[in-house]
């Protein structure tokens, strides 16, 4: 029997509460008791539970009301739970699953109807983990670019609208840098498209080691450019970041069947710092706006000659 799933006790009486408890310890699981219902909820406050026992009849948060508690409030995960009771009619069984139990044994409980209908919880809760895990796969690949492996322009449009949200609710600084590779087409032409997708898979991850990991990330805008999102990052230290990151790019060297190439690449930066004098500036900016602000002294490195940083800080002309 599968058993790694923890499982909370909740009995008033103490030597039912004990004889569950050992028989799940002796059959490998993970044991928590609880002599009520309230403090069952906070045993929830400090750990998820994906099992649960409850008694029906107890003092206070009884086992109905312990079910709806769980069902309105826990959202780590599904938790399977039996009541348990001596009530054994219609009516109750009825009224024990309305209230969110998702099985149903009598006192005292049969040892092994009880493994028989645990075996049945833990394959419905490896069901639902298989399900979230796929969806989960699902979602990363929805919003991940295949080719580099960062984040795509559906990503980028829903969650550097919500970063510049965030930076103005809080007064925070937050920038965004937006890179062009130099004469990419030549890389193109003359080593193949193949090599194009590599420069740019070495790209990203040449610009992933100078970033913030899980505070900074990348998106990739379309062809060869990319933004880098930098929030609680004003616009003189992103100007800093973007040099640094220019020089790194231009010193790379990305093999490719044996030959070595190298590339440069343009940038374009603005931002704003924590300053609430600025704040009201980005009130009124979409993300939409910012990117074009960048967008702006991207043309103007590729027009100073390339392999160079320009930047503008909000509400400046670049």
């Amino acid at each position: 029997m599968e058993n790694h799933f923890s499982v909370l006790v909740v009995e008033d009486d103490p030597v039912s509460r004990m004889l569950l408890e050992m028989t799940l310890r002796k059959a490998g699981y993970d044991v928590v008791c609880a002599k009520d219902g309230r403090e069952a909820l906070a045993c929830f406050n400090e750990r998820f539970f994906p099992i649960v026992f409850t008694d029906w009849m107890m003092p206070d948060v009884d086992g109905l009301q312990l079910c709806r508690s769980i069902r309105e409030n826990v959202s780590a995960g599904y938790v399977f739970i039996f009541l348990l009771t001596a009530r054994d009619s219609r009516a109750d069984m009825i009224a024990g699953l309305e209230a969110g139990a998702d099985d149903y044994l009598t006192k005292p409980f049969d040892r092994a109807e009880l493994f028989a209908r645990l075996k049945t919880a833990v394959r419905i809760l490896n069901l639902e983990k298989s399900l979230k895990e796929a969806n989960e796969a699902i979602r990363v690949l929805s919003i991940t670019d295949t080719m580099t492996g960062c984040y795509n322009r559906t990503y980028m449009d829903e969650h550097l609208s919500k970063e510049l949200q965030r930076a103005v609710r809080y007064g925070h600084a937050i920038s965004i840098v937006m890179v062009d590779i130099d004469h990419f087409k030549e890389v193109n032409d003359t080593y193949g498209h193949q090599a194009g997708d590599q420069v740019l898979k070495v790209l990203v991850e040449t610009m992933g080691r100078s970033i913030r990991s899980k505070v900074d990330w990348i998106a990739r805008y379309g062809g060869e450019e990319f933004i880098v999102v930098l929030p609680e990052t004003d616009f003189e230290s992103a100007q800093l970041l973007a040099e640094r990151l220019r020089t790194t790019v231009s010193e790379q060297i990305i093999s490719y069947n044996g030959k070595d190439i190298r590339i440069t690449a343009s940038f374009g930066v603005t931002g704003l710092s924590s300053d609430r004098g600025v704040m009201g500036l980005l009130e009124a900016l979409s993300h939409e706006a910012m990117i074009r602000v960048a967008d702006k002294c991207l043309y103007r490195a590729k027009q100073e000659g390339r392999n160079r940083v320009a930047a503008t800080s909000v509400g400046e002309d670049c």
